[in-house]
């Protein structure tokens, strides 16, 4: 059975983590500007300057490029750094809070727009928790845009669905969908179709009263009632298959459970995407780059170099 403490414990990763009281400064240290990605649609962009090959810092849920303001400045010296606000936040533009706004696949167009309009020669492309979801958009739909992607505690099943176990949000968001599309011209036309079907249902089922039984151990997330994140986290999508180089570097929780759900992404990854780097870090929490900023430097740097020239 695929556990709902796994899809409990993901919800946290957004929602907790995002508590932790880190500064989004402005500095004087980068310059601005704004990108069109789209009609009426404009993203800031920062440049905080550097030697070397382009690195684009993508930010987690409710977070702006600022904060990598200061862990930017940590890798000027090796790479050209920029940073973008993904829409629905800070001051790029939010259009309104509908799906086709926010899925994962927009998110990451807007991405590779800001890519061309730069005119970045495949840039190494890095994003913190759920921006995850917009490296893997990328990376599997424009894979000749980028060099490769750095995934910072950024690896759960937004980015990279583990086959081996499943995960109830995204598992929902698919049975729903597919029920949305249920009317009397599309219903079931034969024994197959419905055991396909119930066999999805009755999976939904059990892992419902997982999450219920899960509830007499932890406690629940917080909801969420931003809905440009309402509207972001459903437009998840099932990613399996990443070909690009890829470095995922993950937090080492200290809860038993937290850990668990993290050692099985970080599994999922060497099973699904054999080519990645897979570095843990202990001690440290989901803003790993500002806890152990100097640590994450210097994985990000060792990795790099290891990679085939882009020339």
């Amino acid at each position: 059975m695929r556990s709902f403490r796994r899809w409990t414990i993901i919800a946290i990763v957004l929602l907790s983590f995002a508590t932790v009281d880190y500064a989004q400064v402005d500095s004087t240290a980068h310059k601005v500007q704004f990108v069109n990605v789209d009609k009426g649609i404009k993203l800031e962009v920062l440049d905080w300057g550097g030697n070397g090959r382009p690195l684009v810092l993508l930010p987690g849920l409710g977070d702006t490029a600022h904060v990598f303001d200061k862990f930017a400045l940590e890798l000027t010296s090796n790479y050209h750094v920029f940073g973008i606000t993904p829409r629905g936040f800070g001051r790029s533009s939010a259009p309104p809070p509908v799906l086709a706004n926010y899925s994962a696949d927009r998110l990451g167009k807007d991405v590779v727009v800001v890519i061309d309009s730069l005119k970045l020669d495949h840039p190494i492309l890095a994003g913190h928790s759920v921006a995850g979801e917009v490296l893997s958009a990328v990376g599997v739909r424009y894979p000749g845009k980028v060099s490769a992607l750095i995934y910072i505690d950024a690896g759960y099943a937004y980015a990279l669905y583990d086959q081996a176990h499943g995960d109830l949000a995204l598992d929902a968001i698919e049975l729903r969908n597919e029920l949305n599309e249920l009317h009397p011209g599309t219903l079931p036309r034969n024994p197959k179709q419905v055991d396909e079907l119930l066999i999805e249902v009755r999976q939904l089922e059990q892992e419902l009263q997982q999450r219920k039984d899960d509830f007499s151990q932890i406690s629940a997330p917080n909801p969420i009632d931003n809905r440009i994140s309402v509207a972001l986290l459903d437009g998840q999508e099932k990613f399996t298959e990443i070909r690009l180089p890829v470095l995922a570097i993950f937090n080492v929780p200290h809860s038993p459970v937290f850990r668990r759900t993290m050692e099985d992404q970080a599994k999922a990854f060497a099973a699904e995407v054999p080519q990645a780097h897979i570095v843990r870090i202990e001690n440290a929490d989901h803003y790993l780059f500002q806890s152990k900023e100097a640590d994450v430097v210097r994985k990000i740097n060792e990795w790099v170099t290891s990679l085939p020239s882009k020339d």
